[in-house]
């Protein structure tokens, strides 16, 4: 699927995380959860597929886990996984680190893009 990318800032100390190392903005038109792990960012859908629990409202496990606040189920950041055994998958996207800046790329033309 061809992926369109977009600027997200110029460095990870722009992007206003909270103290838990998440932050919800809206990068081309959507809105995703960013989130900060080892001076690394990782992008990943607003809502917990399982109960809709806002995943900024959650936490990074000390294994790079996104947690979510309703439940406590766990992600991969990088690869949206269920690592907690529940079965969900929660959609990530993904971020380049460039000398130019951090980028998140959105598919084109299916079902999730815009």
């Amino acid at each position: 699927m061809p992926v369109t990318w977009h600027k997200i800032a110029s460095e990870i100390t722009e992007i206003p995380f909270g103290p838990t190392g998440l932050v919800e903005m809206e990068v081309g038109g959507k809105k995703v959860c960013l989130a900060r792990h080892e001076q690394r960012v990782y992008a990943c859908a607003v809502k917990c597929p399982h109960a809709g629990g806002r995943m900024s409202a959650g936490f990074i496990d000390p294994l790079g886990n996104i947690v979510c606040p309703l439940h406590r189920y766990k992600f991969s950041l990088s690869r949206g996984y269920n690592v907690s055994g529940e079965g969900f998958y929660l959609k990530t996207y993904p971020v380049e680190h460039r000398p130019e800046g951090i980028f998140m790329g959105l598919e084109r033309g299916g079902l999730f893009s815009l």
